[in-house]
């Protein structure tokens, strides 16, 4: 089968992927104060959030337009697989499928699959690598989608992040949740309910719920030996490196795989975040 993999620029490709022309990333435009970044190969993570970190106002995001979706759809590849960001974060999954809608009304029927990952960041990493398998096999596109969304609604979500701000201060947390985290250093660890942030539990300090977050996604991950582990960090590789490393002492994975967090998750992840999916 050919096939295209596109993903908005949440979808935290490693370096070595990044190489692969399969995937064809469309960027989120970040906004800090009355400064613009685009979130593509540009993108420079350090100078991002030394430039978040001194400003007042809060980062902010917008979602790629359709016309940007639209014109990737316009590839050789006749069967394209398309991996946004979970629906209630963002507008981006909205924006691919009426560019789908947009892109047959001019050209006609194409396979064309969006995928809402209802997650962010090495989860779209996790879709996005199961979509390669599943295509290397010689299932059909019908075939793809339907095991792809059976993964999907299958995978876990968990993620400790060191500032809940950005989240709250752009509406996806309630205040009362960032106050505590702030005000009394309890790191909650955080999961995804079809695509919808919650709290399953916090601990005192960062190592304490990086640990309580590691225990917790082995307990509920059922039987890992079939499972691929993804880790995504936001300048912190020395974690992501424990957070593996503990996962694997306690349960055995098929492969294992760290990835850094680009510009859209660097703007919510916040310095020194752990994403886990498994």
């Amino acid at each position: 089968m050919k096939y295209k993999i596109i993903g908005d620029s949440c979808l935290d490709l490693t370096k070595e992927m990044r190489k692969d022309p399969v995937y064809t990333l469309i960027p989120f435009t970040l906004m800090v104060g009355d400064r613009q970044f685009v979130d593509d190969e540009s993108f420079d993570q350090k100078e991002f959030l030394k430039i978040v970190r001194e400003s007042p106002e809060c980062a902010k995001s917008a979602c790629p337009s359709p016309e940007m979706f639209k014109e990737a759809y316009c590839c050789e590849e006749p069967n394209v697989f398309v991996i946004t960001i979970s629906g209630p974060l963002s507008g981006s999954y909205n924006s691919a499928v009426l560019a789908k809608s947009l892109y047959e009304e001019e050209y006609g029927k194409k396979n064309i699959a969006v995928i809402d990952s209802q997650s962010a960041s090495c989860g779209q990493v996790n879709i996005a690598l199961k979509i390669r398998e599943l295509c290397e096999q010689g299932l059909s596109f019908d075939e793809v989608v339907a095991e792809t969304l059976k993964y999907r609604d299958e995978m876990k979500t968990y993620f400790v992040l060191e500032t809940l701000d950005t989240l709250r201060k752009n509406g996806r947390l309630t205040g009362l949740q960032a106050f505590f985290a702030t005000k009394l250093n309890i790191k909650p660890v955080m999961s995804a309910e079809k695509g919808v942030i919650i709290k399953l539990d916090q601990a005192r300090g960062i190592q304490k719920a990086l640990q309580r977050m590691t225990e917790t996604a082995v307990k509920n991950g059922g039987a890992t030996e079939g499972k691929r582990l993804v880790i995504s960090h936001c300048n912190a590789p020395e974690r992501a490196e424990y957070v593996k490393q503990k996962m694997c002492e306690m349960a055995p994975f098929k492969e294992a795989i760290i990835t850094e967090t680009a510009g859209l998750a660097t703007v919510y992840a916040n310095d020194g975040g752990i994403i886990v999916t498994l």
